[in-house]
């Protein structure tokens, strides 16, 4: 058995995109429009697993966007955590925080144990970013910080 991806419905797919590539980091491995059923699907992969998710097709997040019928109605989409959620190991929990909150995406759960964050997406799928290796020492201003919202 192998893992190969997770699929996330999406209402927005270019504030999905601007999200998870521009603010998380994760890059763009393969698109496919389906005219017929009136849908598209992109492939996204964490940096370091690009090359991997471009040969095997995994591991990848797969966001899935349903175009607007006929009339411009487009579907709708709730209980985000219904699921769970995703999880990235980061190199530095700290600064990729810092990168996040600068992109203007809430830090719903602050590193304050130097080992784990949680974030939302556009569409509230919660997002689990863990330290790489050990715990970092706690460090402000995230150590102070309180939660906001859920995750």
């Amino acid at each position: 058995m192998r893992y190969l991806h997770t699929m996330v419905r999406v209402e927005d797919l270019e504030a999905s995109l601007e999200f998870y590539c521009g603010a998380l980091g994760l890059v763009e491995t393969r698109r496919f429009d389906v005219e017929k059923a009136r849908f598209t699907l992109v492939y996204l992969a964490a940096p370091s697993d690009e090359n991997t998710a471009k040969d095997t097709k995994s591991p990848e997040l797969e966001l899935t966007y349903n175009w607007p019928d006929e009339n411009g109605v487009r579907e709708t989409y709730s209980g985000g955590r219904n699921f769970g959620h995703l999880a990235y190991q980061v190199d530095d929990i700290y600064a990729a925080c810092e990168r996040l909150q600068k992109a203007g995406v809430t830090i719903n759960r602050p590193p304050r144990d130097g080992h784990m964050a949680f974030i939302r997406s556009p569409d509230n799928i919660s997002i689990e970013l863990l330290q790489k290796g050990e715990r970092l020492a706690p460090q402000e201003p995230w150590a102070s910080m309180e939660n906001i919202g859920e995750w």
